[in-house]
């Protein structure tokens, strides 16, 4: 299959590693040092479950550089998916799959308002990993998983290519018959994020303070809320599901967003905790944590964006 990897980073460089190892026909979109450490030395990706080199990976700076693919894995930020797709639709022909991977539950919908809908499936994937230097990507924890589905709940016969697909190239995965509830729950998850960027913690640290712990529960349980209000088919006792996952993440395990705030990069809060608040007005919903949490990165964010507005006397 030919297969376009938006986004080299800890997820698209680990999934197209080993969607490439497989035979597939890969091609990676990279930017500035790492596109240069992959044309000169091939993608490297270390990882728990055991390393893997694809010497030779076909690597561009440009999307429209790939014509014809049958596979499209958008792993941008997802604050980026707008920038992305107008080029997207230029690669594709009419029975390519298009796979956004991101954080958040907004991917699928600003795709399908540029891609046509029937070719935007919803999907998420689960792995702890980030890039360690130009051309290197560390997988550090978490079993990788992708999930995707039909955003109508049918099952079609791209989604058993997908599942087919996935399996030969060694990769967990499930069809989804509900991706819109997969998505969410994954959601929730991750909005504890911004608030480990406020408090300064890891994981670990952040379940065993009495207070943050109080902060945290409180924090997903309005999401949830949130979703409620909204109509996704969720369980109650999801959140406590959640709580005994984070209560089982290796102590010193931070995200992507924690670690784009602290090092003053832009983030995907808008798309996390932002996106709760803004869901929250429109359904009527009380979220002061997340309203807390947003309204504490929004400077961070504005400085990170050359937006701030300063003002001279």
């Amino acid at each position: 299959m030919k297969i376009a990897v938006i986004g080299t980073g800890g997820v698209g460089g680990y999934f197209g590693a080993k969607l490439a190892q497989a035979g597939n026909d890969v091609t990676f979109i990279a930017r500035g040092q790492h596109l240069e450490a992959i044309r000169s030395n091939g993608l490297l990706v270390k990882s728990v479950n055991g390393d893997m080199h694809i010497p030779n990976a076909q690597v561009s700076d440009t999307i429209t550089d790939i014509t014809n693919a049958d596979l499209v894995l958008t792993a941008v930020k997802a604050w980026q998916i707008k920038d992305i797709r107008n080029d997207i639709k230029q690669i594709i022909h009419e029975k390519s799959i298009v796979l956004p991977l991101q954080n958040g539950v907004m991917a699928a919908d600003e795709l399908a308002e540029v891609i046509p809908e029937k070719q935007v499936m919803g999907g998420l994937c689960r792995i702890f990993s980030l890039i360690e230097a130009p051309g290197v990507i560390n997988h550090v924890g978490f079993k990788p998983e992708i999930v995707f589905g039909e955003r109508n709940g049918v099952q079609t016969p791209e989604m058993e290519v997908l599942s087919q697909l996935f399996d030969n190239a060694g990769i967990a995965c499930k069809a989804s018959r509900d991706i819109e509830a997969d998505v969410w729950k994954k959601f929730i998850f991750i909005c504890t994020s911004a608030l480990l960027a406020v408090t300064k913690t890891s994981y670990g640290e952040l379940r065993e303070l009495k207070e943050t712990r109080q902060m945290m529960i409180a924090l997903l349980n309005e999401i949830y809320a949130v979703s409620q209000k909204k109509g996704v088919k969720i369980k109650p006792d999801f959140i406590d599901k959640t709580i005994a996952v984070i209560d089982a993440v290796a102590y010193e395990s931070t995200s992507s967003l924690t670690r784009d705030v602290w090092e003053g990069k832009p983030s995907e809060i808008d798309y996390q905790n932002g996106t709760v608040v803004k869901l929250a007005e429109k359904y009527g919903v009380d979220v002061p944590v997340n309203r807390f949490v947003y309204d504490c990165i929004l400077p961070m964010e504005l400085k990170a964006r050359g937006k701030f507005n300063r003002q001279t006397s």
